[in-house]
């Protein structure tokens, strides 16, 4: 279903971003389902606006709106930057897939970017990255790491992406820690910072010493520098929230593709496709090793992490893409039901 992103970017490394433009610079909308903060998954897609920002010198110009609720509210935004005339609108969020659907078919001559949604159209393609290559990473550092055996994990929604994540990170703590166990959280939420923290909370109390999170704040990690506990973070690089808690950050990076997209439009050769990247691709990567972090287990996770890179090492072995995409379970060793 998705294609390889490394020949994309490749190509987006190689060419030089200076083909002839019109006067009126192209108009690329952003919309985010969160507020932009210092960190997080919005933090790293607005990276994203920035180096398209830098790329074209001016010649494109980005508008964001932060803060947008999945459903109804969200495509009213897309509408909205539709008929303000961006050429080019990244909906960086699941639930905002359907409302994207809907703004495309009315609006056939803007080139639309559903990230993280599955469905496309004719002017709407579809990406993602593969976040659960990072995950097995990080459950490697986890597994190293803990003193109890046990995890915590604090989930947004059961969606096959939260899942890939839970049973990767899994995988890798019991990959050197065969007895390790991760207790699951969710909290049906992406952005709920009080909720957060109260969950990180709960989990420290109930034995848990590390933690990992899929949802859109740094609480976690602050939670965890609060009460001494260890913290992986997500997204993005959160030191300056946890300098003592965190062992490891899994962070995004979408600049290349968001540049490369951005430019395919500009020079009439955009296709609606699907791309699904990862550690080769540069999309995904483990950084932010905490001061606790003895430096073999920095370099047996960095090690790793070039066997992702050259295919030498798959997180759910012989499971086909289709399969991966479709994950409905929890591994063994995983504490906790799927929220219905």
């Amino acid at each position: 279903m998705y294609k390889n992103l490394a020949a994309t970017l490749a190509v987006a490394a190689s060419f030089s971003l200076a083909p002839a433009f019109s006067q009126t610079p192209l108009k690329v909308g952003f919309v985010y389902v969160a507020p932009v903060t210092d960190t997080g998954w919005v933090r790293q897609h607005d990276e994203g606006r920035k180096a398209v920002e830098q790329a074209f010198n001016g010649k494109v110009k980005t508008t964001f709106v932060e803060n947008v609720p999945e459903g109804p509210d969200a495509e009213r935004v897309i509408r909205d930057l539709a008929q303000q005339g961006h050429q080019l609108i990244f909906t960086p969020s699941f639930g905002y897939m359907e409302p994207t659907l809907k703004v495309a078919k009315d609006f056939p001559d803007v080139k639309f970017e559903s990230i993280t949604g599955y469905k496309g159209a004719p002017n709407v393609a579809t990406a993602n990255a593969r976040y659960y290559e990072g995950r097995y990473l990080a459950g490697i550092v986890a597994g190293r790491m803990t003193k109890s055996n046990v995890a915590g994990y604090v989930a947004g929604f059961p969606i096959p992406e939260v899942l890939q994540g839970i049973n990767a990170f899994t995988l890798g703590m019991r990959s050197v820690n065969p007895g390790a166990q991760v207790k699951v959280v969710w909290l049906n939420a992406w952005f709920d910072p009080a909720r957060e923290r109260d969950a990180a909370m709960t989990l420290f109390n109930e034995g848990v010493d590390v933690v990992a999170f899929h949802t859109a704040s740094d609480a976690i990690m602050r939670a965890a520098q609060e009460r001494g506990k260890m913290a992986v973070a997500y997204h993005s690089d959160m030191r300056k929230a946890a300098p003592d808690a965190q062992i490891a950050a899994v962070t995004h990076h979408w600049g290349e593709y968001y540049v490369q997209r951005t430019k395919a439009v500009v020079d009439g050769s955009w296709k609606a496709g699907n791309v699904w990247g990862g550690v080769k691709e540069r999309m995904v990567r483990i950084e932010g090793f905490g001061p606790k972090v003895p430096k073999k287990v920095q370099e047996e996770a960095l090690a790793r992490q070039k066997d992702i890179a050259s295919g030498k090492l798959k997180p759910f072995g012989d499971l086909t893409d289709e399969q991966i995409l479709k994950m409905d379970y929890l591994v063994p060793g995983v504490l906790g039901k799927i929220s219905r």
